[in-house]
Formats: C-alpha cells, structure tokens, sequence
C-alpha cells in the first residue's frame, strides 16, 4: 500500500553511510512554531537517561507524538532525541538505524489499526454480519483511521522508508491484508483473492489520499466518500445483493 513519492533524502543518505539526520534538525532551534512543538514534547530528564525498555519506549512515544502532529518528514533522530530530553547520539543505542526507529513508530500505528479492525470483527460476530458487510465495515475502519492519524498513516504505508522485515513490523502489517483476502476469498471463491483484495487496497488507500489532498472533492464536486467506496467494492467484488 505504498504511495509513489520522490525518493526520501533520509534514505539516501542512510544508504550513502551519512547521518540521516543532517539538515535543518542540525543547527541551533528557532523560535518559530515553539508553541506547537512544546504540544508534543514529552517531559526531557537531563542526566537521567533511561537504560533498556524504559529509554526505547520513551523514544517511539515521542516518536509516535511527533509524527501526529507533524507528520513523517519531522522524525530524524536528532528532533526525536530533543524532544525526548536526551542526547542526539542515545537512540543510536537501541535503534542502530534510522529506518529501525521509523519502523518501531510505525509498528504502533498497525497495532493501533488491528486493534480497530479485530473490535469491528467482533462487533460484526455480535450481529452475524456477512462478508460483505464486513468489508464494508473493515473499509470504514481503514478510511477513519487514515483521517484521523494522518501522519501516522502515511508513515505506515512508507515502506520505502521501513524495514518490514525487522522489529515486528511485517507480522503486525500483513495480518490485515490477510484478512480483507479472506472476505474477499469468501465473496469471490475460485478468483484470486490476493489480487483482487490487492487491487480493492490500492483503491481505498487512494481515494483516501486524494480526499486528504482535497482532489476527490475538486474533481468530483463531493468530499463524501460512502458513494466512492460503493463503487469501488461493486468494481472489485460484484454489486451486493438487495436487502430485503
């Protein structure tokens, strides 16, 4: 679900060997827009650096506070250590990377996620639900969460950005594929469920950021997605049957 995007300067100075974190973060802190930083700022403790967990889980709060209010391009290293009261050099020493320390944040935003999903599921188990209704459900779930966190959205789905591979992050992502295939298996048995879920993602994850964008509203004269998803889950999976 990753959106196309400019290649990320982070990136290619991590890989080139620099410090992911040169650039603006590195000079003295301005004045400028200090009120909104000091909303995200978790309490610093000079000289008191945490050791283990407590430091680690202390990084990715802020970290995890930082990209709501400002979004994936704020999170070096240096502005994640500032505003969690610590030295620059510190989340070197359970984050060897920059890419390991967005991948923890972004493992809190699929947890996050999951969590909805799984309350929706037992919700739609409540009333019997049937696949389609439960993917109708599970498509409201995703589009809430992408307008509520959109930081952390667009951070989740940066995997560009991302080792998948470590700290947990590909077994907390994919199980949320795995089940919008499985609904879709149930609704279109014998087809590939896989691409086609594949194919129903892409369309939700861009409706969902050209209405972030204010395009699906400029191109269409409606912000309201309910007729767009319709559509959409009709496009991929066949017109749901009549209600009685």
């Amino acid at each position: 679900m990753s959106q196309p995007s400019p290649q990320d300067p982070a990136r290619a100075r991590h890989h080139s060997g620099t410090d992911a974190d040169a650039g603006p973060d590195a000079g003295p802190d301005v004045d400028a827009g200090a009120d909104a930083r000091a909303e995200v700022e978790v309490e610093a403790r000079p000289g008191a650096e945490e050791k283990g967990d407590g430091l680690r889980e202390r990084l990715v709060r802020t970290g995890v506070a930082l990209v709501d209010a400002e979004g994936a391009q704020a999170l070096t290293l240096r502005e994640i250590a500032r505003r969690a009261g610590v030295s620059h050099g510190a989340p070197r020493r359970w984050f060897p990377t920059h890419l390991d320390l967005l991948s923890a944040i972004a493992r809190e935003g699929f947890a996050e996620l999951a969590a909805r999903v799984a309350e929706a599921d037992r919700e739609a188990d409540r009333t019997d639900a049937g696949p389609r209704e439960r993917v109708e459900t599970l498509t409201r779930v995703y589009l809430g969460y992408a307008a509520e966190r959109r930081g952390m959205y667009e951070l989740m789905f940066r995997h560009d950005l991302l080792e998948s591979g470590r700290l947990g992050l590909r077994e907390t992502s994919l199980p949320l594929f795995a089940r919008l295939a499985a609904l879709v298996a149930e609704l279109r048995p014998g087809t590939d469920a896989v691409t086609a879920a594949g194919a129903l993602w892409a369309n939700l994850h861009g409706l969902a950021q050209l209405r972030h964008w204010g395009s699906l509203s400029l191109a269409t004269g409606s912000d309201d997605p309910a007729p767009f998803v319709r559509a959409a889950l009709d496009a991929h999976l066949g017109p749901a049957e009549p209600t009685r």
